[in-house]
């Protein structure tokens, strides 16, 4: 879905421009906010993210 991105320091609060591949069906935030680790990424990712079948 994600073609390419770039992150734009704006000396605040960094934001990031993405460039989308066609269409997406349905965009929200993952709501709460955790502070993680790069070591529980893929149990989060696993755990929010909806299945693909």
């Amino acid at each position: 879905y994600i073609g390419e991105f770039e992150v734009v320091d704006d000396h605040r609060a960094n934001k990031i421009v993405v460039e989308l591949n066609g269409r997406m069906n349905k965009c929200g935030v993952i709501s709460p906010r955790f502070d993680i680790g790069v070591k529980e990424i893929e149990s989060w990712t696993a755990r929010l993210l909806p299945s693909r079948q």
